[in-house]
């Protein structure tokens, strides 16, 4: 092969090799399965961002605290899912994923992490509140109890 075939395959060979947006991994059995790319929305959003989506969205606000946080005051509608039960990642695969869901703990972290897990689990918009609850309440923001 000469300098100028190779000229000429190294863009289609670019082409192809940038065109697949799978990867591949193996499975219980060593054979190897397809696995898409996520793809979605996952953002960290303040409290003024999360009160707008909560009105603009017909949206899942999950409220990933422990029973006292909660007992303590919630956002309103918020569904109760506590991010310390050993059966939370089953019962959030369980959610629907083409819903957006805006997540939020006491300080910003379990929610992210809750996010982070969605993320991977296929859901397609999550929103978490920065800062959490704190920053919610701190801005005057209602809570229910």
């Amino acid at each position: 092969m000469n300098i100028r075939s190779i000229s000429f395959l190294l863009p289609a060979f670019i082409l192809f090799a940038c065109g697949n947006t799978n990867s591949t991994e193996n499975n219980n059995d060593g054979q190897a399965t397809e696995v898409a790319e996520q793809s979605g929305t996952f953002k960290n959003v303040n409290e003024e961002q999360f009160a707008e989506l909560m009105e603009k969205e017909a949206a899942f606000v999950l409220d990933v605290r422990t029973p006292n946080e909660w007992d303590g005051g919630f956002i309103n509608g918020a569904h109760f899912m506590n991010y310390y039960d050993e059966d939370f990642k089953e019962r959030l695969a369980k959610l629907n994923k083409d819903v957006p869901v805006l997540v939020y703990c006491k300080v910003g972290g379990r929610s992210g992490s809750a996010m982070d897990m969605m993320k991977g689990m296929g859901f397609t918009e999550v929103y978490n509140l920065s800062g959490g609850i704190d920053a919610w309440a701190s801005q005057g923001m209602p809570l229910d109890k």
